[in-house]
């Protein structure tokens, strides 16, 4: 089973390395991919159709220009995944979407951009604050993996500013495969996960106990084992 791999705002391919580990272990093909603006390209603007263009690119990599793949998206590459998957139905298995449970809009969209300004504003542009609450929120191994390809400090602002852009509900309405909603227990971003699943054609919520919204981090073996689930789902489905 192909699973492409879309890390989450301001982190990179690193925070899979539980996941990709795991899974390739178990004989899967995975890929996880450097959206533009993080990681390797961090140089690069981040923009809505940079940011599909990756995850096109991560697809005919992984399965090639005909194949299909799982894709699996958190927060910043759950909203983009699911995007990509109404615009490209075909060229996917399934679609994990997690921590983006929330509708990218209004007044909770507009504080997190003002809140990501004020500590852009800080003499190191947040780094010090960022690996602070990222190694007091994750357990050891995740705040390395989260650290491991570097912060992407510039990309916050375009970066919510282009997923404001985006309409979530609506892309999933259009996507006719299934979908699987992850959310941690005390994510902050369920807060429109009913209306995410009422959206979904072939829609399943999963909340994992305990978990915070970085949940692939904090409760890794846990998210790992749901994906091993859903692609025996979807393996057993094609056979």
């Amino acid at each position: 089973m192909p699973i492409l791999l879309v890390h989450g705002i301001r982190t990179s391919a690193s925070m899979w390395r539980h996941q990709v580990e795991a899974l390739s272990g178990d004989g899967c093909r995975v890929l996880a991919i450097d959206l533009p603006g993080h990681g390797r390209r961090i140089d690069e603007l981040f923009t809505v159709e940079a940011a599909l263009a990756a995850i096109d690119a991560g697809v005919s990599e992984l399965a090639g220009e005909h194949g299909r793949v799982l894709l699996v998206g958190l927060s910043l590459g759950g909203y983009y995944s699911i995007a990509y998957a109404a615009a490209h139905p075909e060229r996917l298995v399934g679609l994990v979407a997690a921590a983006c449970s929330t509708v990218p809009s209004g007044p909770g969209l507009t504080g997190y951009r003002f809140l990501a300004r004020l500590i852009h504003r800080l003499p190191d542009h947040g780094l010090w604050l960022n690996n602070l609450m990222v190694r007091r929120m994750l357990p050891p191994a995740g705040a390395e993996d989260v650290l491991a390809g570097g912060v992407a400090l510039e990309v916050m602002d375009p970066g919510l500013q282009a997923t404001g852009t985006l309409h979530p509900l609506d892309d999933l309405a259009r996507y006719p495969g299934p979908v699987w909603l992850v959310n941690g227990r005390f994510d902050h971003f369920r807060l429109n996960e009913r209306r995410f699943l009422a959206a979904c054609r072939h829609g399943r919520l999963i909340v994992i106990p305990g978990a915070p919204h970085l949940v692939s981090l904090a409760q890794p073996a846990r998210f790992t084992a749901v994906l091993r689930q859903v692609a025996a789902e979807l393996a057993s489905e094609v056979t």
